[in-house]
């Protein structure tokens, strides 16, 4: 599919050879550049493309951070049992995807739309770099982004904390030529999944997301992460704040990576970590997540709750042994669109910043349990009045019937029911580890948000296969990044040593190298 969708966005941007020609002598079988420029086309038609690719597939998704954080685990004994599910990186590939399939065709959008004086354009595609970017650098650190597109032999990283003041600069720009534009509707043809086009509800995506990287940087730099925060939570424009505002992403046609992962290539099952919070706290959204056993006797821990994951990093012997456990539920084998930013998200950053004493966050139990009903009512889940009073019931252990070796006894012992006496940190520990619940087929964040604060607590890996060719995880921890691809590493190798030296002292590209905003210190 993907060479697919460069070939069609060549035809696309390159247009004819005709061009200058009399009709009469195009050909026509090609798209004429002036028929491109009708309509917008030149600018506009890349956009769907650049936005599909803003995730990651099965590999970067299911086969990581899903696993790693214990969403998703696999049955499958890749390469001996010894891969990225328990920290050897045998795959490495959304690095090639945001490059080839955002800031390329960004790169070139940007271009087209100021020689053709269209400017509004060109901060869309500015738009969906930042969210490629961004989501780039929370799993490597330093990304080449402001040097994007240099011919020099060495083509620089960006140092984090530059990236980060570079991105709110530039989301600062994007703001302020959407709302001189409001009314504007260029952009509709190019946008009928997400929002048909309204700036006004593009700008609550710049919001959220400026209140996301705000968020990133609490711990790290919480003057800056207070100042962005606050100017995110306070601006007119407002932010994704209903379910009705969720910024959705076309699936263009493709299987969703998660049932494609799971159904046709059978690698991928329920995660043991996601089993012992939904099944201990009764959560209702289980069954919109994933399909019950067929044999109910491999959940004879909690028999009237017929789900059983694999925990992450798991022993497997042979594939056939945990083929039986939960599959995603089959409803995912037939979505045309995926969600990419959404309205529980931003309740549940907007009950952390409230804890943090950022003007405008409003009250953290509000936001808290605003959350929990947004994603609630987004996955079309019942009882959710029950599952918010609910003060007893806590995450269960997770017991691999297959290989005791898997087992695990949950680390965390929270219930749902907010608790205004409960301090910072376990309040904390409730807002993310429901923001981890509601974030199920938008993963990244959770991992960041773990890394960042330790929430949710979720077990280690079972295996660890970590080493010195890839950095060595201690046996208390858990795997902290992504190394830089292969590529970079051999053919801009001054650029990553570079790069290297930006992550810190005694830094490595390793997957035990912290990130800049990942500080391992406290939360409050």
């Amino acid at each position: 599919m993907k060479q697919i969708i460069v070939a069609l966005f060549c035809l696309i941007v390159l247009g004819s050879c005709t061009k200058g020609f009399e009709t009469a002598n195009q050909n026509p079988n090609q798209i004429s550049d002036e028929l491109l420029k009708q309509d917008f086309n030149l600018v506009g038609s890349p956009i769907s493309g650049m936005v599909f690719n803003l995730n990651g597939h099965q590999i970067e998704e299911d086969l990581c951070y899903d696993n790693w954080m214990g969403y998703m685990g696999t049955p499958t004994d890749f390469v001996g049992n010894v891969n990225n599910t328990t920290y050897y990186i045998r795959w490495n590939s959304y690095w090639d995807r945001v490059y080839g399939s955002v800031m390329a065709p960004a790169k070139q959008v940007i271009k087209l739309a100021q020689e053709n004086s269209l400017p509004l354009f060109g901060d869309w595609a500015k738009l969906i770099r930042i969210l490629g970017i961004s989501k780039l650098a929370a799993i490597h650190g330093p990304v080449i982004y402001s040097n994007y597109g240099s011919t020099a032999a060495s083509i620089l990283y960006d140092k984090e904390s530059d990236l980060y003041t570079l991105l709110f600069k530039q989301l600062d720009s994007i703001q302020t030529d959407f709302g001189a534009n409001t009314a504007y509707g260029g952009f509709a043809k190019f946008d009928p999944t997400s929002y048909a086009g309204s700036i006004p509800q593009w700008m609550k995506v710049v919001n959220s997301l400026r209140l996301r990287l705000a968020m990133r940087l609490s711990k790290v730099d919480p003057a800056t992460a207070k100042t962005q925060g606050e100017k995110a939570l306070n601006d007119p424009a407002g932010l994704i704040a209903t379910n009705a505002d969720n910024f959705i992403n076309s699936l263009n046609g493709n299987i969703m990576p998660v049932a494609q992962i799971c159904y046709q290539w059978d690698d991928t099952r329920m995660g043991g970590v996601i089993e012992s919070f939904m099944v201990g706290l009764k959560d209702g959204r289980i069954s919109k997540y994933f399909a019950p056993l067929g044999d109910a006797s491999l959940a004879a821990d909690h028999p009237t709750t017929p789900y059983k994951g694999i925990r992450n990093g798991a022993y497997i012997k042979a594939k056939a042994d945990h083929v039986p456990f939960s599959k995603v539920s089959n409803d995912f084998n037939s979505v045309t669109t995926r969600r990419d930013f959404c309205a529980a998200e931003v309740a549940f950053l907007k009950a952390e910043a409230g804890l943090r004493g950022w003007a405008g966050a409003g009250d953290p139990k509000t936001n808290y349990e605003n959350g929990v009903r947004l994603s609630f009512a987004d996955w079309g889940a019942s009882g959710v009045d029950a599952y918010l009073a609910d003060a007893t019931s806590k995450p269960v252990n997770y017991v691999d019937p297959i290989d005791p070796r898997n087992s695990f006894t949950t680390a965390s012992t929270i219930t749902v029911a907010w608790n205004a006496a409960d301090n910072n940190e376990l309040k904390l520990e409730k807002i993310l580890t429901q923001k981890y619940l509601a974030a199920f087929t938008q993963t990244l964040e959770a991992w960041v948000d773990f890394r960042r604060t330790g929430y949710p607590k979720i077990p280690h890996v079972a295996k660890n296969d970590s080493g010195p060719d890839w950095g060595v995880i201690p046996a208390d921890q858990w795997i902290k990044r992504m190394p830089f691809v292969n590529a970079e590493r051999t053919g801009n190798t001054a650029a990553v040593t570079d790069a290297v030296t930006k992550m810190g002292t005694g830094a490595k590209d390793d997957i035990a190298t912290r990130l800049w905003w990942d500080t391992g210190g406290p939360n409050f």
